[in-house]
């Protein structure tokens, strides 16, 4: 037997991959079993079960996974979208995107456990730049970011990626998008380089100097940008969006509308965080604590100092949430929000709510991860979300963003 693949040795991370075994016997029963190593080393693995037809193929794309796998049903993609690390609670760390990720392929006999005789075995990589696609570091004035451009010397619509809480520079959305003909720049804020480490607050002028990097760039086609962030990045994009010129369209990945855990500071005006209530912390077992209803209710406290003025921003908004986030009430958020936009007679808004799905939203087929460090009270946290259904969101929002930055910019 040998496993086929298309394309054949590598494709893009974010990428469909077809996968078929050729060779087998009639109605023969095989396990089919998926093995990645991100950076750190730790192992990701998901297996199904299936039976040959009477000519003894196995496509994926017609033949549906029995139970008793990692998933069940007609799933082409299953083998990759439902990847678990065998250490738990691990998060799949990308941060050299020059270096693809190997996945590897095996074909066992049977439906046992321990699986059966290995019939046959296959490599693939999976790819974070598409060829051609340039990655430039950009050390421009107090800006500390990486910017991919793709191919050709054409101005591009140019988008700023914001991280959440925990810092650094995560670059695998950003190279991704690129891909797909965006000029994007991924931007570290805190605790990279020489950044702050631990900030007291946020200066919005940084994320100015952004804006205006981006906008003088001969490859960037202004008059404007966008905007991707996540989580305490969408805040960010949100005030961006609410305080400066030049943001067209802004995708809010379930983020807060309200200034959280550091106060940010433009000119002489300081937005102070959204206060929280550490009783409303509830126990799961032992040592996972659910934090969804920590945050005060920026709605309901009069006057409130913290919301971010929304109705001053000129851009285009995509609220992109998932119902199931218990880091932010981001379905609240975003429903309270655009009603009070509404109210004052704004159109600039939409919202993508997604059932089954966590705080995490990554691009497509990144694994599910439910629990994990929380960014702002360091314990091991509930995120939310339930496998199929959240591996199904990416894989629709991330056409969705695309298209909403293509409309707009």
């Amino acid at each position: 037997p040998s496993i086929r693949l298309s394309p054949a040795t590598r494709s893009l991370f974010d990428e469909p991959l077809a996968i078929a075994v050729q060779g087998l016997g009639p109605q023969q029963p095989v396990t089919l079993r998926t093995s990645l190593r991100d950076e750190t080393g730790e192992l990701f693995q998901a297996w199904a079960h299936y039976q040959t037809g009477d000519d003894g193929a196995l496509d994926l794309a017609r033949c549906p996974a029995l139970p008793g796998g990692s998933f069940s049903g007609l799933e082409p993609m299953g083998l990759l979208w439902a990847l678990q690390p065998q250490k738990p609670f691990w998060y799949m760390v990308k941060k050299d995107i020059q270096r693809p990720f190997l996945l590897q392929l095996e074909v066992f006999d049977g439906h046992g456990d321990p699986p059966g005789r290995l019939l046959a075995q296959a490599q693939h990589e999976r790819a974070f730049l598409r060829d051609g696609v340039r990655r430039v570091p950009v050390r421009e004035g107090r800006i500390r970011a990486t910017l991919f451009l793709p191919p050709g010397e054409d101005p591009f619509p140019g988008i700023i990626d914001i991280h959440g809480l925990g810092g650094g520079l995560l670059e695998h959305r950003a190279s991704l998008l690129a891909n797909h003909g965006f000029a994007t720049l991924a931007l570290a804020y805190y605790h990279y380089e020489d950044l702050p480490q631990k900030p007291t607050e946020l200066h919005l002028e940084y994320f100015e100097e952004a804006v205006n990097y981006m906008l003088q760039h001969p490859q960037v086609k202004g008059p404007g940008v966008g905007l991707l962030g996540y989580s305490k990045g969408a805040e960010l994009s949100l005030a961006m969006a609410a305080f400066l010129k030049n943001i067209r369209a802004v995708a809010s990945l379930n983020g807060p509308v309200a200034i959280t855990s550091i106060p940010l500071r433009y000119r002489d005006k300081t937005i102070s965080c959204l206060q929280h209530n550490d009783e409303k912390i509830k126990v799961i077992d032992s040592n996972i604590l659910d934090y969804s209803d920590v945050a005060l209710d920026v709605f309901q406290a009069p006057g409130n100092q913290s919301l971010i003025p929304l109705e001053k921003a000129e851009a285009q908004l995509l609220f992109i949430v998932g119902q199931d986030d218990h880091v932010v009430k981001s379905e609240y958020y975003a429903t309270e929000v655009c009603k009070l936009l509404q109210a004052q007679g704004k159109e600039n808004f939409q919202i993508l709510s997604y059932p089954g799905t966590g705080h995490c939203i990554d691009p497509p087929y990144f694994p599910l991860y439910p629990i994990g460090n929380h960014p702002l009270f360091h314990k091991r946290a509930l995120l939310g979300g339930e496998l199929v259904a959240y591996s199904k969101a990416q894989v629709h929002a991330w056409p969705q963003i695309q298209a909403f930055f293509n409309k707009y910019l």
